[in-house]
């Protein structure tokens, strides 16, 4: 007899859809102010109105998602001061969830860091912004998974729901190739057992990115 652990759980349709639209406001591919029908979902993900709403009602609670008149919703669109805290939160809390995760990660877990790495460098070589959003996204949040933290990287996953959507503007307005990141910086410092050195280089990587969306005053 089949072991039931074998057994594929299947997810409850909300979920699937939660992380289906999820993907869309990380990646980019919905913007800012872009407005969206809830049956005009239904149509694309081809499900049933219920889960839809369930997972907006999740996205809305989260901050990604604003609901507006007629059954309609957005991303949020982030003004100058918005921006400005989005940026201080940041800066607070991804910083120490790398030096966190630091002290608890094995050389096989930073060669499934590095091996990240190659993959988003290639998707910047080729100009892939989706891949190269997918990438960035994995590499910082595999590295925070190590931190364990039940507080902290729930918090870090809801500020990048709100900055995917930006990142996504200047990522399109720039290239890829003028997209600059400190990630072999902070693979040193890990190779290195410099908790702090990981903590400084994903600071000064954050803030080359959000140095980036001021100076095109995307929001």
């Amino acid at each position: 007899m089949k072991d039931i652990l074998d057994t594929p759980v299947k997810m409850p349709a909300h979920e699937t859809i939660y992380r289906a639209l999820r993907e869309k406001i990380l990646f980019g591919e919905l913007v800012p102010g872009q407005a969206v029908t809830i049956q005009g979902l239904v149509n694309e993900l081809a499900v049933s109105m219920t889960p839809v709403r369930e997972a907006i009602r999740t996205l809305t609670a989260e901050g990604a998602l604003e609901l507006q008149g007629n059954r309609r919703v957005c991303v949020p669109i982030i003004g100058e001061r918005r921006f400005s805290e989005l940026g201080f939160a940041r800066l607070s809390i991804e910083p120490e969830l790398a030096k966190r995760a630091a002290l608890n990660m094995t050389p096989d877990d930073i060669e499934d860091l590095m091996r990240i790495d190659v993959e988003l460098n290639k998707a910047i070589d080729s100009g892939d912004i989706h891949g190269y959003m997918k990438q960035n996204w994995l590499f910082h949040f595999t590295l925070y998974g190590h931190a364990d933290s039940k507080v902290l990287q729930p918090l870090a996953e809801s500020l990048w729901l709100r900055y995917g959507p930006l990142s996504r503007i200047v990522s399109g307005q720039y290239g890829t190739r003028n997209l600059v990141d400190l990630h072999d910086e902070a693979l040193s410092a890990l190779r290195d057992s410099d908790n702090a050195g990981v903590g400084d280089a994903i600071r000064g990587d954050i803030q080359q990115g959000l140095d980036i969306v001021r100076e095109s005053q995307c929001w």
